[in-house]
């Protein structure tokens, strides 16, 4: 199923309970737990990313610091 049949899905489920105020808030309460579920997951994979960046940045430094690298030419990069 596609996002947009999803989301058509979810708004003919919800407009069957669009009247019962009670109804609605427990709809609400739910689709704010998922949406707050995936705004934590994505920071934690952002801070992930940058944690490995880090790492290899560091890796990087210390192989350069003991001499452990081979120069390359700018121009053989684009090859």
């Amino acid at each position: 199923m596609t996002a947009l049949q999803l989301n058509a899905e979810m708004l003919r489920e919800l407009s069957f309970i669009a009247e019962d105020e009670g109804l609605m808030k427990k709809a609400l309460k739910a689709i704010k737990k998922l949406a707050e579920k995936k705004r934590a997951d994505n920071a934690n994979n952002q801070a992930l990313s940058s944690q490995k960046l880090t790492d290899i940045l560091r890796e990087g430094d210390e192989e350069i610091a003991e001499g452990n690298f081979h120069p390359i030419a700018i121009d053989d990069l684009w090859k």
